[in-house]
């Protein structure tokens, strides 16, 4: 009975110790405040919008060339660390294997971020680029509408990811650390202050900007698949109802998913790949443009290569179209923000690998597949555009409706109903994978320490995922804050774009530290062997 008392003791004991590891600031301080936020827009969207509009201005007009400076040189400082010493490190012990193969490990690294929105996207974005006056200063809608999303979507956007992936694989893996926080990635540069006041700022912006990332993505594209659902059905249900059931539906499956651990995100990723390239291969083969399409891809590839440090530097200070601050700087500030939640997952299930094979794979296959999706579908509704079979342009400028823009390309392809069918079921579970990735990361960051092999509590992560679909169904309601809210994500890009500079720094001061640390024991073991 003593025994048994005394253990029961001990058990709560640990349970409050572990409790008292929560930080609840750094968990419900940034969610309180994007939730204010909402309502603020919600009661006052013509005020807040003025408001925003202007600070949106401030940082992406006049301070725009500082997004782009960040995004090239942080694609540039990729490939360095790919070809250098740094890229022998590996991420673990230095005799480790990876845990996953190559097959599921790019599958959970493509579908932890922005793959509903490539997906959605792929379909359309030419034509957002077709009416403006940069393409036609630049040449056709031929030559370069194909082009700009292969730019916006690839390398820079990528290597935001995979040099974080790194870092915090570094972090997680070779120096054991169990703070799994954007401050404890700056501990080589910041030092003591990691655990003073600039630590706690750089935590309390990383949350809000992963809530604000997270609220503006999940609310953008899943109207799309309440339109599939009216046009599969031949109904017009609310578009907001249909929606909000579709984002509980996706939470149902990503909390199932994420409380099955590891295990349950692996096979839910790799279905997502096997549905999305049987989706890319369906519109490639029975579309009836596979030439048009697998020609104008390839051209635009070489066209983007050819021209990419134009394409990344260049910043209109005329303001002849103000096509970058509109859509390059835009677009780099948006991945910026998304850089809280998606690196720390690859850098998690990327143990075992090395930093080379992390950076190179990671291109390889999220890029690759990044790719593939956008000269496939993009191109498939270009080359109905540019034959005369289909005149989306026009339809786009009259309705400004890129929802019912889409449906009509899909519209197009033969087994139409099999391809929304399709295309709903892969946007379900692509976001329900992002979620799990978000969901994790956002439990890590509740808890002050986390062990080795320790994960957050099934409870903890239970309320991240509950957190994390309450705000996007708030917006659903509230149409008008939409852009009101992207607007506060690209303001918070601009401090998070110091501290992925920050954790650059440290990486590479870290890893220099540690290429000594490894030099200086194997030559003691050589000596000590010879002797």
């Amino acid at each position: 009975m003593k025994a048994t008392g005394f253990t029961r003791m001990e058990e709560i004991f640990m349970k409050n110790k572990k409790q008292g590891q929560i930080d609840w600031m750094i968990t419900l301080l940034p969610l309180g405040l994007v939730a204010a936020l909402s309502i603020l827009f919600f009661f006052l969207p013509e005020q807040s919008n003025v408001v925003l509009s202007q600070i949106r201005f401030f940082f992406g007009d006049t301070f725009g060339t500082y997004y782009l400076i960040i995004g090239l040189g942080i694609f540039l400082l990729s490939i360095f660390i790919a070809g250098s010493r740094y890229g022998d490190i590996v991420l673990g012990n230095p005799d480790e294997k990876p845990k996953y193969s190559f097959f599921a490990w790019g599958s959970m690294m493509f579908t932890c971020g922005l793959a509903a929105d490539i997906l959605f996207y792929s379909f359309s974005e030419w034509v957002l680029y077709a009416s403006d006056p940069r393409i036609t200063e630049m040449g056709s809608i031929q030559d370069w509408a194909s082009v700009f999303p292969l730019f916006h979507w690839s390398f820079i956007p990528w290597g935001f990811y995979l040099v974080l992936a790194v870092a915090f694989g570094f972090m997680l893996h070779v120096r054991k650390r169990e703070r799994q926080r954007y401050s404890e990635a700056c501990r080589p540069v910041l030092g003591k202050y990691t655990d003073g006041i600039p630590g706690r700022i750089i935590d309390l912006l990383a949350v809000f900007a992963l809530l604000a990332g997270t609220a503006t993505t999940f609310s953008l594209a899943t109207p799309l698949m309440a339109s599939v659902i009216n046009e599969l059905f031949h109904v017009e249900l609310s578009r907001t109802l249909v929606t909000i059931m579709i984002l509980l539906i996706t939470c149902f499956i990503y909390t199932y998913a994420l409380l099955h651990g590891f295990k349950g995100i692996s096979v839910l990723a790799k279905s997502c790949i096997y549905l999305f390239f049987g989706l890319l291969a369906f519109v490639l083969v029975f579309g009836g443009e596979a030439r048009y399409i697998i020609e104008t891809g390839f051209s635009a590839l070489g066209r983007m290569i050819q021209n990419f440090i134009e394409l990344s530097t260049f910043t209109d200070p005329e303001r002849t179209t103000a096509f970058p601050q509109n859509w390059t700087i835009y677009y780099w500030a948006y991945w910026m923000v998304w850089c809280v939640a998606a690196p720390f997952f690859i850098g998690s299930i990327s143990r075992g690998r090395t930093v080379r094979q992390t950076i190179i794979g990671g291109y390889g296959f999220g890029v690759g597949s990044t790719l593939i999706s956008f000269i496939i579908l993009g191109n498939y509704s270009l080359g109905l555009q540019v034959s005369g079979a289909g005149d989306f342009i026009a339809q786009y400028e009259q309705t400004g409706d890129l929802y019912e823009l889409i449906i009509s390309i899909i519209r197009t392809l033969p087994c139409a109903p099999f391809v929304l069918i399709l295309l709903l079921i892969t946007m379900v579970a692509f976001y329900a994978t992002s979620f799990d990735s978000i969901a994790l990361t956002a439990s890590c960051y509740s808890y002050r320490k986390l062990g080795k092999e320790e994960k957050p509590h099934k409870l903890i992560q239970l309320m991240w995922c509950i957190l994390l679909i309450i705000l996007p169904i708030a917006l659903v309601f509230a149409e008008s804050s939409m852009s009101n809210l992207q607007s506060v994500s690209i303001v918070a890009a601009f401090p998070t774009g110091a501290v992925i500079v920050l954790i650059a720094c440290s990486f590479l001061k870290d890893g220099e530290k540690y290429l000594k640390e490894r030099k200086e024991c194997i030559d003691k073991n050589m000596v000590s062997g010879v002797e």
